[in-house]
């Protein structure tokens, strides 16, 4: 009986969720939309083999955000088109997107620097991680503090793959 309650003990354990990340206050959309050059991601299968990759942001009337992502592969270039559109309540640093609806992802703003021109995104669950920036290369202070943030929210960070854009 024991060895039943441990093993169901360690599979809740297994189950068990992350605590809430831990995100910037407030979000000026108007700022934050236009483009970012992706300096590091965690992997995923959707973004296997770019390199070059960013992010495109543009407010639509009905107050949703239209998403280009773009990256270069070794057979060209590579996009996806997408929808987000701000959680309620959330100072605008929460947003959930689709690139395939009706399937959302979270887009959690983790970070941003006052002039919005670095930004870390992530999910609550810590299998997605981007480090963003408004130009192709982000200075080493900035990228080692979000780094820092995000091992202490419990992101694996060395498992980062870092970006390419030269």
């Amino acid at each position: 009986m024991k060895k039943f309650l441990a093993i169901i003990f360690v599979l809740l354990g297994a189950c068990a969720s992350h605590p809430p990340l831990d995100l910037v206050e407030k979000v000026d959309l108007e700022r934050y939309i236009g483009r970012w050059y992706e300096i590091a991601r965690l992997p995923h299968r959707f973004q296997e083999g770019c390199l070059q990759s960013q992010a495109d942001y543009h407010r639509n009337e009905d107050g949703t955000i239209r998403v280009l992502n773009s990256c270069t592969t070794k057979d060209g270039e590579k996009s996806a088109k997408g929808l987000a559109k701000v959680v309620k309540n959330t100072g605008n640093a929460q947003l959930k997107v689709s690139f395939f609806r009706p399937f959302w992802g979270d887009y959690q703003i983790i970070a941003l620097d006052k002039d919005y021109q670095s930004a870390m995104v992530g999910a609550p669950d810590r299998k997605y991680l981007w480090i963003l920036s408004r130009i192709p290369d982000l200075d080493n202070a900035t990228l080692n503090r979000y780094l820092e943030k995000a091992r202490n929210q419990g992101f694996n960070i060395g498992e980062l793959v870092y970006d390419s854009t030269k």
